[in-house]
């Protein structure tokens, strides 16, 4: 069995309530509430063994040019510092996770990003896009083993009142991201 997962049910407005071969699981935005969520569905007990996590969303795109739907290959933490104060470093976590497929990188934060200043500090580190849940989903599937695909919709351009630009393009984002789980696992 699969685990559709988004961090907001208003990401899954296109999709079937209860998808053939999916079990759908919502778990809140930011790294903590991904963490918290994904972790608690994969190591329950009574609960059905995953053999592939899916992700589907909407990031923010840190260069004009990125548009469209993509597969995440790797996941940074942009809101992170070492001790030795390095951006993208954390004290004990990997500063970049993989999926092993895909080709873009997305850099997650705890913080929805609507500035051009921080648009700027971000792709510095090497990311097209910017979410708040990527990097924990790709660390707990690591943890468990489990293989994990990313798809993500640009839904805004990350800056000049962004979350406006997000709340109008969630649906259209949705229904491109149902088409293209449509097309890959044929459901």
């Amino acid at each position: 069995m699969k685990l559709l997962v988004a961090a907001l049910a208003s990401e899954l407005v296109a999709f079937d309530p209860d998808p053939e071969g999916f079990e759908r699981l919502v778990t809140g935005p930011g790294k903590l509430q991904a963490t918290y969520a994904l972790t608690h569905r994969l190591d329950a007990a009574d609960a059905a063994p995953v053999d592939e996590i899916v992700v589907v969303g909407t990031a923010g795109s840190l260069d004009p040019a990125v548009s469209g739907l993509h597969e995440i290959a790797a996941a940074i933490q942009h809101d992170v510092t070492d001790i030795d104060g390095i951006a993208g470093q954390h004290v004990s976590l990997p500063a970049r996770v993989e999926t092993g497929r895909g080709t873009a990188t997305i850099a997650t934060g705890d913080s929805f990003v609507d500035d051009a200043d921080a648009v700027a500090s971000i792709r510095a580190l090497g990311a097209t896009l910017v979410d708040m849940e990527t990097y924990a989903y790709i660390w707990v599937a690591q943890r468990f083993g489990i293989p994990i695909t990313v798809l993500k919709a640009v839904s805004d351009n990350a800056q000049d009142d962004a979350i406006t630009d997000w709340r109008d393009a969630v649906a259209a984002c949705s229904v491109q991201l149902r088409a293209e789980v449509r097309e890959r696992y044929r459901v």
